[in-house]
């Protein structure tokens, strides 16, 4: 019998990116979802896997986004809420802002899936007690947004080299993918208590004992110099998690479906130097590395075991 893993997807929308890179392009909502989405979930279907997609509200709120979200639900995927404005610095709020910013993704996408969500990713894996809650406050079974890596300080200042952002927003930013000491946050499921009451967090899961990252952004990263080299990476984490009994929970995004050649407006973000077709069937070779080695289930299915 394999032991299982989760896997999950952050619907991260064209604006959004645009959004935390400072481009004031992403106002008036740019959306490849209805292109993206399809493509999703053929890859998902070919590899025969049903997964967690956390849905930002914003976008569960507009009309043309609609079918694409519904697909997913139709799909029977879980439906998680990634917050409404998809903004990092939602870790620095209050708990009363967060719990009425989550509230509000929450009920958007309820209302465009008819999927009530029960878990909850930060955007740019924010977290902090406030927001964690909030999410108790609302009920939620568990929150999933750390990485415990070291790697997330210098992934912000590659972001700012490669960003026009004024020092406003870079003070506003300066959160973003976590603090050096995240190295040290648990790297397997755990409770965690609050002062609204107790839900699971599920880390983003890192190389045990290296604690470098080994989500698939991160692969198709280290494959644009070698895809042998992330191959054997991807391979080698997945051997370690279970040497060390850690269950893996890995995180999928859209870039890593789409190319320039989908999303030439996102050429800054790394790994999108690469074409569509070719981030598709790398994509879907590591999914297959996966399931190969573990039972892959949605994430709810992994808070409440």
């Amino acid at each position: 019998m394999k032991p299982r893993a989760s896997l999950s997807l952050d619907l991260d929308n064209l604006w959004s990116y645009l959004k935390v890179h400072g481009d004031a392009a992403w106002s008036s909502y740019p959306t490849y979802l209805a292109h993206a989405v399809p493509r999703i979930l053929d890859v998902l279907s070919l590899a025969g896997l049903r997964i967690t997609v956390f849905v930002v509200g914003a976008d569960a709120a507009r009309a043309e986004n609609r079918e694409a979200l519904r697909a997913i639900a139709g799909a029977n995927h879980e439906i998680g809420n990634h917050s409404f404005n998809h903004e990092p610095w939602i870790a620095s709020s209050s708990e009363t802002e967060a719990y009425e910013e989550l509230l509000r993704a929450h009920d958007a996408i309820f209302e465009a899936t008819g999927r009530e969500p029960r878990g909850f990713r930060g955007p740019g894996f924010a977290c902090s007690e406030p927001l964690l809650s909030a999410l108790a406050r609302l009920n939620y079974a568990y929150d999933a947004s750390r990485l415990p890596t070291f790697i997330g300080p210098l992934a912000r200042w590659y972001y700012f080299r490669n960003s026009s952002l004024t020092a406003e927003q870079r003070q506003e930013r300066r959160a973003l993918f976590g603090a050096w000491h995240d190295v040290l946050a648990k790297n397997r499921p755990h409770v965690v208590r609050t002062s609204r009451g107790k839900l699971i967090e599920i880390p983003v899961t890192t190389m045990p004992g290296a604690r470098v990252p080994i989500h698939f952004s991160y692969l198709h990263y280290i494959s644009r110099r070698s895809r042998k080299a992330a191959e054997r990476y991807f391979a080698g984490a997945l051997s370690l998690c279970r040497l060390t009994g850690t269950p893996p929970s890995l995180l999928l995004h859209p870039l890593d479906v789409l190319g320039y050649d989908d999303a030439p407006e996102l050429r800054f973000f790394p790994g999108m130097d690469a074409p569509g077709g070719e981030k598709v069937e790398l994509t879907l070779g590591f999914l297959q590395m996966l399931k190969a080695r573990y039972d892959v289930t949605p994430m709810e299915i992994s808070a409440c075991a």
